[in-house]
């Protein structure tokens, strides 16, 4: 029986924590670290989980779940397939935009900034690192591509496993890094009676400055 799903009063009265706007550090990826530690402390298999939002040429947005690999005072990264969807709109459109989202936390980070490939020895290394399974599993997919409903990939799967049998997987020329240069980030920690606490960081190109938002 189907039964209507009353979305109306789906709420939660957020009181977990708050931002302290006299107390605030100047640059966002050092507040970004000290929330992140705290996710990862409470979720560590998917605390670098965030949707990836970009626009194709004809202004259509789309957003996904990527995982971003490595934070430093330049940006976050994450790994994908240079002929994805993804991909070809940021080879289009470069502006992107982060979303973290912390719910044990009460928390949400929005980042806009610039996307441009990493250097290939950065990918090397990062692909080096990787469990040898996925390495073989970033030749198996041409992502988005595409396929037959019934199609195998487990054949396709062993069919790479025989071909790099005793030899060392090479990164795919096609698969490789992003760094999100940011120049707007946005921290948002949830209140009582929706009074959140908003918190935005802007750089001009050469400083970040920092303004409270209303709620």
């Amino acid at each position: 029986m189907n039964q209507e799903i009353d979305f109306k009063n789906i709420r939660i009265n957020y009181k977990k924590s708050k931002i302290d706007f006299n107390n605030l550090q100047d640059c966002p990826i050092a507040l970004f670290l000290d929330w992140f530690r705290e996710a990862l402390r409470i979720n560590k298999d998917e605390a670098n989980a965030c949707v990836l939002s970009t626009v194709s040429t004809n202004n259509r947005p789309s957003s996904r779940v990527v995982l971003v690999k490595e934070i430093n005072k330049e940006g976050f990264t994450f790994f994908t397939n240079y002929k994805s969807d993804k991909s070809i709109d940021i080879d289009d459109n470069p502006n992107v935009s982060l979303n973290f989202y912390w719910r044990e936390l009460e928390r949400q980070v929005r980042i806009c900034g610039i996307a441009k490939k990493i250097s290939a020895s950065d990918s090397d290394n990062y692909f080096n690192s990787r469990p040898r399974d996925s390495q073989i599993g970033a030749w198996l997919s041409d992502q988005s591509l595409s396929v037959s409903m019934d199609h195998n990939f487990m054949k396709d799967l062993d069919t790479l496993q025989i071909k790099f049998e005793g030899k060392e997987v090479e990164r795919p020329l096609y698969w490789g890094g992003y760094c999100v240069y940011p120049r707007k980030v946005e921290f948002w920690q949830g209140r009582p009676s929706r009074l959140h606490h908003r918190l935005k960081y802007s750089f001009d190109g050469e400083r970040w400055s920092k303004e409270r938002l209303a709620p």
